[in-house]
């Protein structure tokens, strides 16, 4: 996640339950998120944070750890009305998130602006398998709005982290891996990369999978690596099969299953340069 600062975060609840509708902000910064479950919509027509010009994000189900989770991004006058309208006309998602202004300040180009920069950061950062359809032209906006909206961005990330989705935040990939230590998993063929992060076990782009999967094989792993190779992110080339992009699994053990093919103790497949294990780099030490 962008920035290393102290922030403090504050989560109101308008119902009292925190599993209902969430409004999550930075006490520095004018920018508000507000986490909306897809049963609990009509409740917030009755909130004014929600009836505002902002960006909205639709989320899905995560499913399995080799499914990216579903995302939509889009910007609207009043978040509240768009939602109704998506409500109807999309399936997928089970959250919705809005961001606006706490002092209403954004305008349309406003909107325009962070929605489009929000869809290249989401794009770039890899998490989430995106429905837009349609990719939006960088809107020219005066340079002083720019600025501003720049200045909230990181605080905009901040809110979708605290709120439980990363959709903004970069995987740590090989080439910025933030000093954190390189695991390899090999066997059956399969020669993979990846490092552990707060998310799970991230299998860096080029990693070697083993082609055939063992017959006692457990369901999950035949499901997951399914699911990799009709996404894309297993594709065969050259009689391997070869990871496309980076990719975060939430489990070691899931990640291991994956690059071998069968029922893999991932604290113990997954190993240094030094061959100590993830077991023994995490949990032991």
């Amino acid at each position: 996640m962008s920035g290393s600062r102290p922030k403090t975060v504050q989560n109101y609840l308008p119902d009292g339950n925190a599993r209902s509708v969430r409004v999550a902000e930075i006490t520095s910064r004018t920018v508000q998120g507000t986490e909306i479950p897809r049963q609990k919509l009509q409740r917030t027509g009755e909130q004014d944070e929600t009836c505002r010009v902002g960006v909205y994000f639709l989320f899905g189900d995560q499913g399995d750890d080799a499914t990216k989770p579903a995302a939509y991004i889009g910007e609207t006058e009043n978040c509240f009305e768009r939602l109704r309208i998506h409500q109807g006309r999309k399936d997928f998602w089970t959250t919705a998130v809005a961001i606006t202004s706490r002092t209403r300040s954004f305008t349309k180009a406003h909107a325009k602006r962070l929605e489009y920069d929000c869809i290249r950061v989401a794009r770039e950062a890899g998490r989430f398998r995106l429905k837009n359809d349609q990719v939006p032209t960088e809107p020219h906006v005066p340079e002083p709005m720019l600025a501003e909206l720049q200045d909230n961005f990181e605080a905009v990330q901040t809110l979708f982290s605290t709120l439980g989705h990363p959709i903004l935040d970069p995987l740590a990939t090989e080439q910025k891996r933030s000093g954190r230590e390189v695991l390899r998993c090999a066997g059956r063929g399969a020669e993979a990369r990846g490092t552990y992060t707060e998310d799970g076990l991230v299998v860096f782009e080029g990693s070697k999978a083993s082609m055939e999967t063992v017959s006692s094989a457990p369901d999950a792993v035949l499901r997951r690596r399914k699911s990799l190779r009709e996404e894309g992110t297993l594709a065969e080339e050259d009689g391997a099969l070869v990871f496309t992009e980076d990719h975060s699994f939430g489990s070691p053990s899931g990640a291991a299953g994956a690059v071998l093919g069968r029922s893999s103790n991932g604290w113990q497949e997954w190993e240094n340069g030094d061959g100590r294990t993830l077991d023994e780099i995490e949990r032991q030490s």
